[in-house]
């Protein structure tokens, strides 16, 4: 998931962050593919460099082909480089993956975007001013639910975004668990009258896909977009703690919450659920922005109202969108989990894209590199 609430705040502003990665930045670039990004492999290594991350890798496919490349390393103990084939957490960028599966029951005629939540989790979304029966699932997936993030609550930020983590990253949540931490909160503003983000929303999609089913999001995902994409590189781990190889480690400042960076490489991603599970590559990442683009994945009505503008500027569902100084509009998603910092992003045509990685959570600045594949 992508942390950004309150709790977040909090912590960088009570924590000074210094210390740094940069064994990273004396290993050179690899690149294989199509046309030479020139522009782009100069972007990754000034953001390595000037963000003393470990390493990052990218991956690219427009007309001319695909192209992708590595900078800095994978492991700082033993300046192992970054290789493209590495798995990773993409955070938020499995919000796509499951609005992708809620348009499609859309389209099956199995669920309806302006059902409520209530019709489908009966009682769960309610108390301390919560009320399911006004939120729809169009809100949840573009974000105007008002309901609380779990992770702004402070007794959870104390477990992800403190030293604490180290010892509690095995836990295991359930999304219902998560959910009424997040429900313990009274709403943030009423159903549809304003825009936050809220990985809660997600978690709460991920339930309403196991209900509508039977199955539980993930085999879903897998079914519907995984197997039929052939994106060998992609799972949804459930409570697996280790990453499939190859992998690189993984490297926390805790989002804030510590002054150096700490190897956080097996952590049991139940805490992000539906909202940040998935394991994924560039390659992998490519391929399924591209053809949820093209069409591939859902019906052209159902890709319309997920690139539709929403209200309050809330984007569409599960992607944003932004248009670059060269004019060109992207569509995408970004993603933040310990360890990890991901981004894909494509033109609405689905025909130039871009996937990146990074191996440390506190890489933010990724506008350079935007601007340097579709622009440069």
């Amino acid at each position: 998931m992508t942390y950004n609430g309150k709790a977040v705040r909090r912590a960088a502003a009570a924590v000074a962050v210094a210390g740094a990665l940069t064994a990273g930045i004396a290993q050179p670039a690899t690149a294989a593919g199509g046309r030479v990004h020139t522009a782009t492999r100069a972007a990754m290594e000034q953001a390595v460099r000037s963000g003393e991350l470990p390493g990052m890798i990218a991956a690219t496919l427009d007309r001319k082909g695909s192209w992708s490349a590595s900078v800095g390393v994978a492991d700082t103990t033993t300046d192992q480089p970054r290789s493209t084939r590495e798995r990773f957490r993409i955070g938020s960028v499995t919000k796509p993956f499951v609005a992708t599966v809620v348009l499609q029951l859309q389209a099956e005629g199995r669920l309806d975007l302006d059902d409520t939540v209530e019709r489908w989790l009966p009682g769960l979304v309610s108390g301390n001013g919560n009320d399911g029966s006004a939120i729809t699932l169009r809100r949840l997936l573009n974000h105007t639910s008002g309901v609380f993030d779990y992770g702004d609550d402070p007794g959870m930020g104390a477990k992800l975004f403190t030293p604490a983590f180290l010892t509690r990253r095995y836990d295991t949540y359930s999304l219902e668990q998560l959910v009424r931490i997040a429900l313990s909160h009274p709403p943030v503003f009423a159903p549809g009258t304003a825009y936050r983000y809220s990985n809660t929303n997600y978690l709460l999609a991920g339930m309403v896909v196991e209900r509508v089913t039977g199955h539980p999001y993930g085999e879903e995902v897998e079914r519907r977009i995984i197997r039929p994409l052939g994106l060998t590189g992609t799972s949804v781990p459930g409570t697996a703690t280790d990453l499939p190889r190859p992998h690189a480690r993984g490297y926390s400042k805790l989002f804030g919450g510590s002054a150096t960076p700490l190897d956080v490489t097996e952590l049991n991603p139940s805490m992000a659920g539906s909202a940040g599970e998935i394991v994924s590559t560039t390659a992998d990442l490519t391929r399924f922005l591209s053809a949820l683009l093209r069409g591939r994945l859902l019906p052209p009505a159902e890709l319309e109202e997920m690139t539709a503008p929403g209200p309050h500027d809330s984007g569409g569902l599960g992607l944003g969108s932004g248009t670059l100084s060269c004019g060109v509009t992207v569509w995408g998603h970004d993603g933040g989990i310990h360890g990890s910092s991901t981004l894909a992003l494509a033109t609405r045509d689905g025909r130039h894209v871009l996937a990146l990685n990074a191996n440390a959570d506190w890489f933010r600045d990724k506008l350079p590199l935007v601007e340097a594949e579709f622009c440069g």
